[in-house]
């Protein structure tokens, strides 16, 4: 695993189109590879289960929204970073255990244990859910800017080195590790109604409430952990 990650720190100074596939693929690896990010599958997936989401569109949306809220905070980082030379880290311990109390109580929801309710998918309040996929997706990004920060660090140094020549190339290597890290809980999300529908589940189902308090039980650990860390 050392040799792979010392692989894609190379190829993020090769030639531009395989520093653009290195930033990608470490995109996907920041989430893979990460406890703390890897914490966003359970919660997209617990949370769209958890709106009813009907049609594959409808998750994607959610998932998309969840995700784009984690890329602004991406975004964030890369900006204060290059304007500051802080993280959001820097801000101290307390924004950590303020998002890591609201997974715990998220997934407590989720487990059935907290009633909450974040809106179903009918038409009068569908924008309600929509909207709590990119709030909850923006905490839980800002929450893990340290984690985040620190499978970044090697990918700014260079995107920084490379905007000084050529700002487009620069913006182009942090778009692309966005869209790696991103993507992998886009496709998460999406895959949520895709198996529901294969496997015939309704929101009766015995499996789609193992899958909700599963999932609760992994957004409930991510929170502790966070605190943890913080």
């Amino acid at each position: 695993m050392t040799e792979l990650l010392n692989s894609l720190t190379a190829a993020l100074e090769g030639t531009a189109w395989l520093a653009l596939a290195a930033a990608l693929v470490w995109g996907v690896l920041s989430i893979l590879l990460s406890p703390c990010h890897l914490a966003s599958i359970p919660l997209v997936i617990g949370f769209i289960d958890d709106q009813g989401a009907r049609t594959t569109r409808h998750a994607f949306l959610l998932a998309l929204l969840f995700a784009t809220g984690i890329l602004i905070t991406i975004a964030l980082i890369g900006v204060v970073t290059a304007a500051l030379g802080r993280i959001m880290g820097d801000l101290g311990p307390w924004p950590t255990y303020l998002v890591a109390g609201i997974l715990v109580f998220f997934g407590l929801h989720l487990a059935d244990v907290i009633p909450l309710s974040f809106g179903r998918p009918q038409a009068n309040v569908q924008r309600k859910g929509l909207l709590a996929a990119f709030l909850l997706g923006f905490l839980f990004g800002v929450a893990l800017g340290p984690c985040t920060f620190a499978f970044m660090a090697p990918l700014l140094a260079v995107a920084f080195k490379a905007a000084s020549a050529h700002a487009l190339y620069g913006a182009m290597l942090l778009v692309a590790y966005g869209v790696g890290h991103c993507g992998v809980i886009v496709a998460a999300g999406t895959s949520t109604e895709l198996v529901q529908r294969f496997l015939g589940w309704t929101e009766a189902s015995r499996g789609t409430a193992i899958v909700k308090r599963f999932c609760g039980a992994l957004v409930v650990l991510a929170g502790f952990y966070l605190a943890w860390r913080a």
